[in-house]
């Protein structure tokens, strides 16, 4: 009996050291975020590509035969130089062709001019003559200017971006022979932005850049064109940036745009840490909110937008409430938790 009575009170004290125990692993560490209006900004990332600012293609304003291309594609030019030239017999013929053609009319409207002023002849010939002139004129203007176009000058220094011409061939009007990247435009960075984004976007609005081949830091770029209207493919806005000047950009580098924005909807949805979410579904999700006590309490939340980083949510949540970021998988409402990181 005195056996008994002896292990009543040992049984007793090892009850209260299990509930001991079982309370304070109760206790969870855990990191929290503050719930707040300063919050609510959002990034914009799209990736894009560097570009000249003006590329433009150059080509002969007649059909002819390729006597000259001096430059390979990724050439060096300075402005002013010699690209390319058409063969100049044709070009030349036309122009001796005209010019005598125009001395002939010339003469002959001198003739004419001095018989009207002398009253042989009438004034419908005399219209006549005078017209004839004016055309041959207009000749000699054209085939001038065919001879001054047979040669293609760099308009600015830069880089040949493509070469669609080799010597000896017969090349038609207009056709583009070169492509020329004008480096004293500069260059910059073109991305497609989706209508949603690309209406809350403003010429002059900073954005980092982010080129790998063009060295690790960031630039630190302006929007300097929006597109009016968007690509019937894919719907999407181009946005142009305008780079500072960096001898390592090229033509057809990638990279990524950041863009800082505030998050749409208003002041009644805020953003929150992605790692705060759980019990996800459609549209919706919970997080655990710190109540008195250090208790938590279950919420639940809209989801609206979703990045690597945050969540732009509204709901049973407003700014100055702490929500739980860590540890969530070994809570559930009503659980103790004691706070290791973030505002308490």
């Amino acid at each position: 009996m005195t056996g008994l009575l002896l292990l009543a009170p040992l049984a007793g004290c090892g009850d209260s050291t299990t509930e001991t125990k079982v309370a304070v692993e109760a206790i969870m560490p855990v990191e929290i975020f503050t719930v707040g209006n300063q919050s609510l900004e959002r990034e914009i990332n799209a990736v894009g590509t560097v570009r000249y600012r003006r590329e433009t293609p150059l080509g002969f304003t007649t059909a002819g035969k390729v006597a000259v291309v001096r430059f390979e594609e990724g050439d060096l030019v300075k402005r002013g130089a010699l690209l390319a030239a058409l063969d100049t017999t044709n070009v030349g013929a036309d122009m001796s062709v005209a010019t005598a053609e125009r001395d002939r009319a010339r003469a002959e409207f001198e003739r004419v001019r001095s018989l009207y002023a002398d009253g042989w002849i009438t004034k419908a010939r005399y219209e006549a003559a005078e017209a004839t002139l004016k055309g041959a004129e207009a000749r000699v203007r054209q085939a001038g200017f065919a001879s001054s176009t047979a040669q293609l000058y760099a308009p600015s220094s830069g880089v040949v971006l493509m070469r669609n011409v080799q010597v000896g061939q017969v090349i038609a009007a207009g056709t583009p022979a070169l492509m020329l990247g004008e480096a004293d435009d500069g260059f910059v960075f073109r991305v497609p932005i989706v209508d949603r984004d690309a209406s809350k976007l403003r010429v002059g609005m900073a954005a980092d850049i982010s080129i790998e081949s063009a060295g690790d830091a960031p630039l630190t770029a302006t929007i300097s064109e929006i597109d009016g209207r968007a690509n019937a493919s894919t719907g999407a806005f181009s946005v142009q940036f305008r780079l500072p000047s960096r001898p390592t950009l090229r033509s057809g580098q990638i990279g990524t745009a950041t863009i800082r924005l505030p998050a749409s909807g208003g002041g009644e949805q805020l953003q929150i840490p992605a790692s705060a979410l759980f019990g996800v579904r459609t549209g919706e999700g919970l997080v655990y909110v710190l109540g008195d006590k250090n208790r938590v309490e279950t919420r639940n939340v809209a989801v609206d937008r979703v990045t690597d980083k945050y969540v732009t949510v509204s709901g049973q949540i407003q700014p100055g409430d702490r929500i739980v970021t860590s540890g969530l998988e070994k809570l559930r409402t009503g659980s103790v938790v004691r706070i290791v990181k973030g505002q308490p």
